[in-house]
């Protein structure tokens, strides 16, 4: 991602229209603006409209061709200052709320905050509920390793004695097939007899 996001800020270096920065939330003097922004994990990626401080989470393909055609399309977006950019509905969502008071927007706001405020909070209970039954399961599989571990060291012992000698290494071959079908990348093996 890092090389990618590198390349399009040359890419976009001279731009008088799209700025591409990073801000490392792991600096202490960056902490607070990259929690303001709601960053959560890394990487992540952030476009801001021209005039709004309040960033928009970009969930598009990370490709560097991807964000190239995405970082193009960059501009203003309907609201106040620029209602000539809405949508027919968009227009009229802006209408609405611009024939409304400000303490009527205002409450409004708040509103839909403490909603979204009360789901964050489900949300995380729900995540350390998850994360209780996650270790709870994790330390009773680790306990049955450590049970079993004896016994199937000597079962596998056992049976590789009395295998015949073609037998391990179609163990092996199974074995090897087993990696490749789990492994995320391309896999290259160098194989060779022990004997």
């Amino acid at each position: 991602m890092k090389p990618d996001w590198d390349a399009l800020g040359e890419e976009f270096e001279n731009s008088k229209k799209v700025i591409i920065g990073d801000v490392d939330c792991t600096l202490d003097k960056n902490k607070k603006l990259c929690e303001d922004q709601g960053v959560k994990g890394y990487p992540t990626l952030m476009y801001y409209p021209p005039l709004e401080n309040e960033g928009i989470k970009y969930e598009g393909d990370r490709s560097l061709e991807a964000l190239k055609k995405f970082a193009k399309t960059l501009g203003p977006v309907c609201g106040p200052k620029f209602p000539a950019k809405c949508s027919e509905e968009e227009k009229a969502a802006l209408d609405t709320y611009m024939a409304k008071e400000l303490s009527e927007l205002t409450t409004e706001l708040e509103e839909k905050e403490a909603v979204l405020g009360a789901e964050e909070a489900k949300h995380q209970e729900l995540l350390k509920s998850l994360q209780a039954q996650f270790e709870e399961s994790n330390k009773a599989l680790e306990e049955k390793k450590a049970e079993f571990a004896p016994s199937l060291r000597m079962v596998k012992a056992v049976i590789k004695e009395k295998q015949p000698e073609a037998a391990p290494a179609a163990a092996a071959t199974a074995a090897a097939r087993a990696v490749f079908n789990r492994a995320p990348a391309p896999v290259c093996m160098y194989a060779r007899r022990l004997h």
